[in-house]
Protein backbone atom coordinates (compact mmCIF):
# COMPACT_ATOMS: atom_id res chain seq x y z
CA UNK A 1 0.00 0.00 0.00
CA UNK A 2 1.34 3.61 -1.21
CA UNK A 3 2.65 5.66 2.11
CA UNK A 4 1.30 9.03 2.43
CA UNK A 5 3.80 11.85 2.70
CA UNK A 6 3.57 13.80 6.44
CA UNK A 7 6.78 15.73 7.71
CA UNK A 8 7.53 15.80 11.33
CA UNK A 9 7.02 19.06 13.04
CA UNK A 10 10.16 20.45 13.02
CA UNK A 11 10.86 19.78 9.02
CA UNK A 12 7.50 21.54 8.37
CA UNK A 13 9.26 24.45 6.46
CA UNK A 14 9.89 24.05 2.94
CA UNK A 15 13.04 25.71 2.92
CA UNK A 16 14.11 23.23 5.90
CA UNK A 17 12.82 20.40 3.60
CA UNK A 18 15.24 22.03 0.72
CA UNK A 19 18.24 22.41 2.30
CA UNK A 20 18.78 19.85 5.42
CA UNK A 21 19.05 16.83 2.75
CA UNK A 22 21.86 18.40 1.13
CA UNK A 23 24.19 19.37 4.56
CA UNK A 24 22.94 15.65 6.01
CA UNK A 25 23.70 14.11 2.93
CA UNK A 26 24.22 9.45 3.33
CA UNK A 27 27.53 7.89 2.43
CA UNK A 28 27.38 7.12 -0.79
CA UNK A 29 27.98 3.44 -2.10
CA UNK A 30 30.85 2.63 -4.28
CA UNK A 31 30.64 3.14 -8.10
CA UNK A 32 32.67 2.83 -11.16
CA UNK A 33 32.54 5.20 -13.42
CA UNK A 34 32.06 4.64 -17.99
CA UNK A 35 32.80 7.14 -20.00
CA UNK A 36 30.29 7.31 -22.95
CA UNK A 37 31.73 9.08 -26.43
CA UNK A 38 28.70 10.81 -28.23
CA UNK A 39 28.17 10.69 -32.23
CA UNK A 40 29.20 14.92 -32.18
CA UNK A 41 32.57 14.20 -30.42
CA UNK A 42 31.30 15.48 -26.85
CA UNK A 43 31.01 12.65 -24.17
CA UNK A 44 28.93 12.12 -20.68
CA UNK A 45 29.82 10.08 -17.40
CA UNK A 46 28.07 7.31 -16.45
CA UNK A 47 28.35 5.99 -12.63
CA UNK A 48 27.53 2.67 -12.37
CA UNK A 49 26.54 0.90 -9.11
CA UNK A 50 26.92 -3.03 -9.94
CA UNK A 51 25.85 -4.55 -13.17
CA UNK A 52 22.97 -5.87 -14.91
CA UNK A 53 23.19 -9.70 -15.14
CA UNK A 54 20.58 -12.13 -16.27
CA UNK A 55 18.10 -9.52 -17.15
CA UNK A 56 17.56 -7.76 -13.93
CA UNK A 57 16.74 -4.51 -14.28
CA UNK A 58 18.81 -1.31 -14.64
CA UNK A 59 17.48 2.24 -12.82
CA UNK A 60 18.55 5.02 -14.42
CA UNK A 61 19.40 8.38 -12.06
CA UNK A 62 18.90 11.87 -13.63
CA UNK A 63 20.23 14.61 -11.51
CA UNK A 64 19.00 18.09 -11.84
CA UNK A 65 20.98 21.54 -12.69
CA UNK A 66 24.36 21.18 -11.53
CA UNK A 67 23.68 17.92 -9.77
CA UNK A 68 26.42 14.63 -10.26
CA UNK A 69 26.37 11.58 -8.48
CA UNK A 70 27.28 13.44 -5.23
CA UNK A 71 24.03 14.62 -4.76
CA UNK A 72 22.23 14.00 -1.78
CA UNK A 73 18.96 12.39 -3.56
CA UNK A 74 21.61 10.59 -6.20
CA UNK A 75 23.42 9.22 -3.07
CA UNK A 76 19.78 7.82 -1.64
CA UNK A 77 18.91 6.20 -5.03
CA UNK A 78 21.93 4.58 -5.20
CA UNK A 79 21.87 2.80 -1.37
CA UNK A 80 17.94 2.32 -1.88
CA UNK A 81 18.71 0.27 -5.41
CA UNK A 82 21.36 -1.62 -3.47
CA UNK A 83 18.76 -3.05 -1.10
CA UNK A 84 16.68 -4.03 -3.46
CA UNK A 85 19.55 -5.93 -5.38
CA UNK A 86 19.28 -3.63 -8.53
CA UNK A 87 22.02 -2.55 -11.21
CA UNK A 88 21.86 1.25 -10.99
CA UNK A 89 23.49 4.19 -13.32
CA UNK A 90 24.02 7.50 -12.46
CA UNK A 91 23.39 9.52 -16.24
CA UNK A 92 25.24 12.54 -15.74
CA UNK A 93 24.71 15.81 -17.92
CA UNK A 94 27.53 17.04 -20.31
CA UNK A 95 30.05 18.92 -18.24
CA UNK A 96 28.67 17.70 -14.76
CA UNK A 97 30.77 14.74 -13.89
CA UNK A 98 33.47 16.78 -12.64
CA UNK A 99 35.41 17.28 -15.79
CA UNK A 100 34.26 19.48 -18.54
CA UNK A 101 32.80 18.67 -21.28
CA UNK A 102 34.66 19.39 -24.70
CA UNK A 103 32.35 21.31 -27.08
CA UNK A 104 30.80 25.25 -26.07
CA UNK A 105 27.49 23.48 -26.08
CA UNK A 106 26.16 22.50 -22.62
CA UNK A 107 22.76 20.77 -21.32
CA UNK A 108 19.51 22.25 -21.06
CA UNK A 109 16.28 21.35 -19.56
CA UNK A 110 14.79 20.00 -22.98
CA UNK A 111 17.89 18.17 -24.09
CA UNK A 112 16.09 14.63 -24.69
CA UNK A 113 18.86 13.64 -26.88
CA UNK A 114 21.92 13.02 -24.83
CA UNK A 115 19.10 10.49 -22.64
CA UNK A 116 17.64 8.91 -25.54
CA UNK A 117 21.26 7.77 -26.54
CA UNK A 118 22.29 6.82 -22.98
CA UNK A 119 19.27 4.71 -22.83
CA UNK A 120 19.33 3.25 -26.58
CA UNK A 121 23.11 1.86 -25.53
CA UNK A 122 22.02 0.13 -22.26
CA UNK A 123 19.31 -1.42 -24.03
CA UNK A 124 21.95 -2.46 -26.81
CA UNK A 125 24.10 -3.99 -24.33
CA UNK A 126 22.08 -5.33 -22.10
CA UNK A 127 19.05 -6.08 -24.35
CA UNK A 128 17.13 -8.37 -21.57
CA UNK A 129 17.11 -6.09 -18.38
CA UNK A 130 13.75 -4.12 -18.06
CA UNK A 131 15.43 -0.36 -17.84
CA UNK A 132 13.38 2.31 -15.18
CA UNK A 133 14.52 5.87 -14.89
CA UNK A 134 14.34 8.79 -11.88
CA UNK A 135 14.76 11.95 -12.77
CA UNK A 136 14.86 14.83 -10.52
CA UNK A 137 14.25 18.69 -10.65
CA UNK A 138 15.61 19.10 -14.19
CA UNK A 139 16.72 16.06 -14.80
CA UNK A 140 12.85 15.33 -13.96
CA UNK A 141 11.97 17.70 -16.76
CA UNK A 142 14.16 16.08 -19.22
CA UNK A 143 12.66 12.65 -18.49
CA UNK A 144 8.88 13.64 -18.86
CA UNK A 145 10.06 15.64 -22.17
CA UNK A 146 11.55 12.30 -23.15
CA UNK A 147 8.93 9.97 -21.91
CA UNK A 148 6.39 12.35 -24.33
CA UNK A 149 7.91 12.81 -27.37
CA UNK A 150 9.24 9.28 -27.46
CA UNK A 151 5.77 7.82 -26.35
CA UNK A 152 5.34 3.71 -27.73
CA UNK A 153 9.38 4.27 -28.45
CA UNK A 154 10.36 5.26 -25.07
CA UNK A 155 12.81 2.70 -23.83
CA UNK A 156 11.50 2.56 -20.41
CA UNK A 157 9.39 0.15 -18.68
CA UNK A 158 8.57 2.90 -15.73
CA UNK A 159 9.54 6.38 -14.45
CA UNK A 160 9.65 8.86 -11.69
CA UNK A 161 9.59 12.39 -12.20
CA UNK A 162 10.66 13.90 -8.84
CA UNK A 163 10.09 18.06 -8.24
CA UNK A 164 10.39 18.71 -12.21
CA UNK A 165 9.84 22.45 -13.29
CA UNK A 166 7.24 21.56 -15.72
CA UNK A 167 6.55 25.12 -16.87
CA UNK A 168 10.21 26.46 -16.85
CA UNK A 169 8.82 30.18 -17.31
CA UNK A 170 7.09 30.78 -14.49
CA UNK A 171 9.37 28.24 -12.21
CA UNK A 172 12.13 31.08 -13.72
CA UNK A 173 10.06 33.81 -12.53
CA UNK A 174 9.26 32.08 -8.71
CA UNK A 175 13.04 31.91 -8.48
CA UNK A 176 13.54 35.80 -8.33
CA UNK A 177 11.33 36.44 -5.53
CA UNK A 178 11.52 36.09 -1.52
CA UNK A 179 13.59 33.30 -0.17
CA UNK A 180 13.78 31.71 -3.28
CA UNK A 181 16.57 33.95 -4.61
CA UNK A 182 18.78 32.64 -2.39
CA UNK A 183 18.49 29.17 -4.69
CA UNK A 184 18.93 31.61 -7.44
CA UNK A 185 22.51 33.02 -6.62
CA UNK A 186 23.70 29.43 -5.73
CA UNK A 187 23.29 28.03 -8.56
CA UNK A 188 23.62 30.99 -11.04
CA UNK A 189 27.25 31.20 -8.90
CA UNK A 190 27.75 27.57 -10.31
CA UNK A 191 26.69 28.29 -13.60
CA UNK A 192 28.54 31.12 -14.78
CA UNK A 193 31.75 30.04 -13.06
CA UNK A 194 31.27 26.95 -15.46
CA UNK A 195 31.00 29.48 -18.70
CA UNK A 196 33.84 31.21 -17.71
CA UNK A 197 36.08 28.74 -17.88
CA UNK A 198 34.73 27.76 -21.68
CA UNK A 199 35.17 31.87 -22.41
CA UNK A 200 38.14 31.41 -21.36
CA UNK A 201 39.05 27.97 -23.63
CA UNK A 202 41.12 29.51 -26.52
CA UNK A 203 39.40 26.43 -28.44
CA UNK A 204 36.06 27.83 -27.46
CA UNK A 205 36.32 31.56 -26.82
CA UNK A 206 35.09 32.33 -30.35
CA UNK A 207 31.92 30.24 -30.26
CA UNK A 208 30.46 31.33 -26.80
CA UNK A 209 27.55 34.10 -27.52
CA UNK A 210 28.30 36.47 -24.93
CA UNK A 211 32.33 37.80 -23.39
CA UNK A 212 33.10 38.11 -19.57
CA UNK A 213 32.02 40.98 -19.09
CA UNK A 214 28.35 40.59 -20.36
CA UNK A 215 28.40 36.78 -18.15
CA UNK A 216 28.66 39.06 -14.97
CA UNK A 217 25.51 40.83 -15.88
CA UNK A 218 23.43 37.37 -15.62
CA UNK A 219 22.06 37.17 -12.22
CA UNK A 220 18.63 35.42 -13.05
CA UNK A 221 17.69 32.23 -14.79
CA UNK A 222 15.53 34.56 -17.36
CA UNK A 223 19.03 36.50 -17.89
CA UNK A 224 20.95 33.44 -18.19
CA UNK A 225 18.90 31.19 -20.18
CA UNK A 226 18.30 34.04 -22.56
CA UNK A 227 22.06 35.10 -23.11
CA UNK A 228 23.49 31.75 -22.99
CA UNK A 229 20.87 28.62 -22.83
CA UNK A 230 19.22 29.52 -25.99
CA UNK A 231 21.93 30.86 -28.42
CA UNK A 232 24.21 27.90 -27.48
CA UNK A 233 21.47 25.15 -28.28
CA UNK A 234 19.68 26.43 -31.19
CA UNK A 235 16.79 28.53 -29.25
CA UNK A 236 15.12 31.18 -30.39
CA UNK A 237 15.46 33.23 -27.21
CA UNK A 238 14.28 32.12 -24.30
CA UNK A 239 10.76 32.34 -24.62
CA UNK A 240 11.45 29.77 -27.59
CA UNK A 241 13.58 27.73 -24.91
CA UNK A 242 11.09 27.57 -22.45
CA UNK A 243 7.90 26.78 -24.40
CA UNK A 244 9.76 23.99 -25.86
CA UNK A 245 11.34 22.07 -23.70
CA UNK A 246 9.12 22.75 -20.66
CA UNK A 247 7.69 19.06 -19.85
CA UNK A 248 4.06 19.93 -18.97
CA UNK A 249 3.96 20.04 -22.53
CA UNK A 250 4.52 16.48 -23.04
CA UNK A 251 2.82 14.57 -20.09
CA UNK A 252 -0.78 13.74 -22.44
CA UNK A 253 1.67 12.07 -24.65
CA UNK A 254 3.15 9.42 -22.28
CA UNK A 255 2.52 5.94 -23.22
CA UNK A 256 4.39 4.41 -20.47
CA UNK A 257 3.54 3.66 -17.02
CA UNK A 258 4.94 7.38 -15.31
CA UNK A 259 4.76 8.85 -11.58
CA UNK A 260 4.85 12.57 -11.35
CA UNK A 261 5.48 14.08 -7.34
CA UNK A 262 5.62 17.60 -6.47
CA UNK A 263 5.18 19.41 -3.34
CA UNK A 264 2.97 22.17 -3.69
CA UNK A 265 5.17 24.34 -0.99
CA UNK A 266 8.29 23.80 -3.17
CA UNK A 267 10.35 27.27 -3.28
CA UNK A 268 11.37 26.67 -7.05
CA UNK A 269 7.76 26.49 -8.43
CA UNK A 270 4.13 27.91 -8.36
CA UNK A 271 0.84 26.28 -9.28
CA UNK A 272 1.69 26.65 -12.92
CA UNK A 273 3.43 23.15 -12.74
CA UNK A 274 0.76 21.61 -11.74
CA UNK A 275 -1.16 19.60 -14.32
CA UNK A 276 -4.56 19.67 -14.94
CA UNK A 277 -6.52 15.90 -15.47
CA UNK A 278 -6.59 17.00 -19.18
CA UNK A 279 -3.12 17.82 -19.27
CA UNK A 280 -2.31 14.08 -17.76
CA UNK A 281 -2.30 10.80 -20.09
CA UNK A 282 -3.96 7.98 -18.43
CA UNK A 283 -0.29 6.33 -18.06
CA UNK A 284 0.27 9.56 -15.86
CA UNK A 285 0.02 8.91 -11.89
CA UNK A 286 0.51 12.24 -10.30
CA UNK A 287 1.12 13.11 -6.94
CA UNK A 288 0.59 16.68 -5.25
CA UNK A 289 1.69 16.72 -1.89
CA UNK A 290 1.23 19.53 0.68
CA UNK A 291 4.91 19.42 2.02
CA UNK A 292 8.19 18.16 1.22
CA UNK A 293 9.83 21.39 -0.33
CA UNK A 294 12.14 20.81 -3.50
CA UNK A 295 13.53 17.13 -3.52
CA UNK A 296 12.63 17.25 0.06
CA UNK A 297 10.31 15.15 1.24
CA UNK A 298 11.74 14.45 4.97
CA UNK A 299 9.13 12.56 6.84
CA UNK A 300 10.98 11.43 10.17
CA UNK A 301 14.28 10.90 11.93
CA UNK A 302 15.97 13.79 13.44
CA UNK A 303 17.61 16.88 11.98
CA UNK A 304 20.94 15.88 12.10
CA UNK A 305 19.81 12.11 11.28
CA UNK A 306 16.97 12.37 8.50
CA UNK A 307 14.77 9.69 7.42
CA UNK A 308 13.06 10.41 3.45
CA UNK A 309 9.55 9.32 2.00
CA UNK A 310 10.78 9.48 -1.83
CA UNK A 311 13.17 6.43 -2.18
CA UNK A 312 10.94 3.88 -0.80
CA UNK A 313 7.91 5.83 -3.06
CA UNK A 314 10.58 5.07 -6.25
CA UNK A 315 11.52 1.61 -5.45
CA UNK A 316 7.46 1.00 -5.12
CA UNK A 317 6.01 1.95 -8.41
CA UNK A 318 9.12 0.89 -10.27
CA UNK A 319 9.00 -2.75 -9.48
CA UNK A 320 5.16 -2.89 -8.88
CA UNK A 321 3.42 -5.76 -11.05
CA UNK A 322 0.35 -3.69 -12.09
CA UNK A 323 1.57 -1.73 -14.75
CA UNK A 324 -1.97 0.32 -14.86
CA UNK A 325 -1.11 4.03 -13.74
CA UNK A 326 -3.80 6.34 -12.14
CA UNK A 327 -3.97 9.95 -11.77
CA UNK A 328 -3.90 10.68 -7.41
CA UNK A 329 -3.55 14.51 -6.44
CA UNK A 330 -2.79 14.06 -2.83
CA UNK A 331 -3.01 16.04 0.54
CA UNK A 332 -4.00 19.52 -1.46
CA UNK A 333 -6.99 21.39 -1.59
CA UNK A 334 -6.16 23.33 -4.74
CA UNK A 335 -5.99 21.10 -7.61
CA UNK A 336 -6.62 21.68 -11.09
CA UNK A 337 -9.83 20.52 -12.43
Amino acid sequence: MKKMFSPPWWAASPHVQTILPFIFKVAKPATFRQRQELPDGDFIDLDWLGQAQNGEPILVIIHGLEGNTESHYARRMLLEAKKAKIAAVVHHHRGCSGEPNRLARSYHSGDVNDLAYTLLQLKQYYPESPLFAVGYSLGGNVLAKYQGSKQQDSLLERAVVVSAPLTLAACAKRLESGFSTVYQRFLIKRLRRKMLNKINTPDLTAQMPINKKQLKMLNTFYLFDDQVTAPLHGFAGVNDYYQKSSGMNYLKHITKPTLVIHAQDDPFMTDDVIPSKDQLSPMVEYELHQFGGHVGFVDGGWPWKPKFYLEDRIIQFLLADDHKASVTHTATATNKE
